[in-house]
């Protein structure tokens, strides 16, 4: 499978401003970003929970939002595991952002992604991009198996039936 970049970037809200008006503006970004590119399916990064409750319940509002977006333009929406985005971009199911930038920069050499969220969701962009493949290439192993027993059974049948 070969990879190409289109574009990357991230939406952010104004930290001066409520939780509600800063989920609105982060639902206008997503919306224009959808409006603009109009991709055909999503992939979001599963939450993990820390210490901080309070962030938690945060960013699991602002993570409704961003998948609510893609939701409403009817959107398949695939969810991958923190370190499964790892394992896929760096080997490694653990790394930090230097890692995910420079093997983002590597496997995507026109990419020039301004920031750590902006790398992180090209990093997830290409964990789906790899996970597509692979369950069409596990889709096409399941059709071969069936044929193949089809024909088994299909030969079987003859061979009862011939005197």
């Amino acid at each position: 499978m070969k990879l190409g970049f289109i574009a990357c970037g991230s939406v952010s809200s104004d930290a001066a401003e409520s939780l509600g008006v800063r989920l609105r503006q982060i639902f206008d970004g997503l919306s224009g970003v959808l409006a603009e590119m109009a991709p055909v399916e999503a992939a979001i990064e599963q939450t993990f929970v820390n210490r901080d409750g309070a962030a938690t319940l945060k960013l699991g509002q602002a993570r409704g939002i961003a998948m609510l977006v893609p939701a409403m333009a009817g959107l398949a929406i695939a969810e991958y595991a923190p370190n499964a985005v790892k394992k896929t971009v760096i080997g490694a199911g653990h790394g930090d952002k230097d890692q995910i930038r420079a093997m983002v920069k590597y496997l995507l050499p026109k990419a020039d992604p301004g920031s750590a969220d902006a790398a992180d969701a090209l990093a997830i962009a290409i964990t789906h991009a790899h996970s597509r493949s692979w369950s069409k290439l596990e889709a096409a192993v399941a059709r071969a198996d069936l044929q193949v027993k089809n024909l088994q059974a299909k030969r079987s049948r003859a061979q009862r039936t011939t005197p």
